[in-house]
């Protein structure tokens, strides 16, 4: 094995997408909101100011997952704008997110952003940051009867009745094609059996030697028919869990309906179906052929996913991308094919000033990802700067400058030019 090969960092769940605290080792103000959403939920989100004075204000949120201390924020005081941090409503968890719901917690962010009279409003989205903002955008810039009604689920969501201001800008960070896409590129369609974590298809195993595959940190060489065989079924799979869903979905839909017609004489099994919510657990979903073969779509990334070179541990272990799920949540945020939280589906849609800044070593958006997430873009007024670095920014080689540091002067060059001072 080459041992010259630089090992890849654990960039998953945020890590390594904190603050280096000497650069907030000055004067600020930090405020709590607590917020309470268009549908009754809370939230709380974080105001960071330096004089309490600014005009302009940069959001910063991810759907699931929570930083108090995400790194560009001294960029953003720097800039002079203030810098406002939320949370989602369940964080760490992505059991029951369905991203319609989740559109709801932005909205009360933004809407209280404007009560506190910011003019100008930018949502800087990182990584599923960028997906769940996009998605915003579109929904905000449409006329209320124009928006989503229900989740792929068939969840009500009342996006028409919420105040959802539009925001002014958005600058997407190391953005993802959107948490399907991401799983469909990354599923391991050589499961045969759903609840047989350790069935396998050999022909479409994607860590066999027969199939190509080189342990790290070599990279592997899997031949073209390979590929196309495997993406293809990696769709497969997709679809069968997409099937499963529905089927658990409909099962309860039915029960409900019984229930409701018997109501106080329906027997208590009848109201155990009506109830059940079940939640799957899902194997083997960080397998992207791009992670372990370097020339299939090659950029400055090492050979490794985002949960590192062990692809046995990420794809068996008990963490991991969609590793528990609930039929609304597959629906919604993991299926590449239901959800509708992608760029393919609203990159169109989004009209305002966008700076892109992606990562040259990205191990979970690849270059061709990149490419086609600007190209959808809407606006007409749209910039996109490439920065060597991982998914969040860390130096590629010992000594280098961190990635983290050029986009922060990158980001504080276009809030010269696209925020309010």
């Amino acid at each position: 094995m080459n041992q010259d090969i630089k090992k890849p960092a654990v960039t998953a769940g945020l890590r390594g997408a904190g603050w280096n605290p000497q650069r907030m080792d000055r004067p600020y103000t930090l405020r709590p909101h607590a917020l309470r959403t268009a549908d009754g939920q809370r939230t709380l989100g974080f105001l960071y100011t330096q004089t309490g004075r600014e005009k302009s204000v940069i959001c910063l949120m991810h759907p699931r997952e929570f930083s108090g201390t995400p790194y560009l924020v001294p960029d953003v005081l720097d800039a002079g704008c203030a810098a406002w941090v939320q949370a989602p409503r369940s964080i760490g968890s992505d059991l029951r997110l369905e991203h319609e719901v989740a559109l709801l917690d932005v909205a009360a962010g933004v809407a209280q952003l404007r009560k506190l009279g910011f003019e100008h409003v930018t949502l800087l989205g990182t990584s599923g940051g960028a997906g769940l903002y996009g998605f915003y955008t579109q929904q905000a810039l449409r006329s209320p009867e124009r928006r989503l009604t229900d989740t792929p689920a068939g969840r009500p969501v009342k996006l028409a009745e919420a105040d959802m201001p539009a925001p002014d800008a958005l600058v997407l960070v190391s953005p993802h094609p959107g948490q399907g896409k991401l799983l469909m590129n990354g599923i391991d369609p050589s499961v045969t059996d759903e609840a047989d974590p350790f069935s396998v298809d050999a022909a479409l195993d994607p860590f066999s030697e027969d199939n190509g595959f080189a342990r790290p940190p070599a990279s592997s060489r899997y031949a073209t028919s390979f590929v196309q065989a495997y993406r293809a079924a990696q769709r497969q799979r997709v679809e069968r869990i997409d099937g499963m869903a529905k089927a658990l979905l409909r099962e309860r839909a039915a029960a409900r309906k019984e229930l409701k017609a018997l109501g106080a004489s329906a027997p208590s099994v009848l109201r155990r179906k009506a109830a059940y919510t079940p939640i799957l657990t899902l194997w083997r979903t960080d397998a992207d052929l791009r992670c372990w073969d370097l020339s299939i779509d090659p950029s400055d990334r090492a050979v490794g996913s985002l949960w590192g070179a062990d692809p046995f541990a990420s794809n068996m272990g008990s963490v991991a991308f969609a590793r528990l799920i609930t039929p609304e949540s597959w629906l919604s945020t993991w299926s590449g094919i239901t959800s509708r939280a992608s760029f393919d589906q609203f990159g169109a849609e989004l009209t305002v000033p966008t700076l892109m800044l992606d990562y040259t070593g990205d191990q979970a958006a690849f270059p061709s990802d990149m490419d086609a997430i600007y190209a959808s873009l809407g606006s007409s007024d749209k910039q996109r700067i490439k920065v060597r670095g991982n998914h969040h920014g860390m130096a590629l080689a010992d000594g280098e400058e961190p990635g983290q540091v050029v986009v922060g002067r990158h980001l504080q060059e276009w809030l010269k030019h696209n925020a309010r001072h």
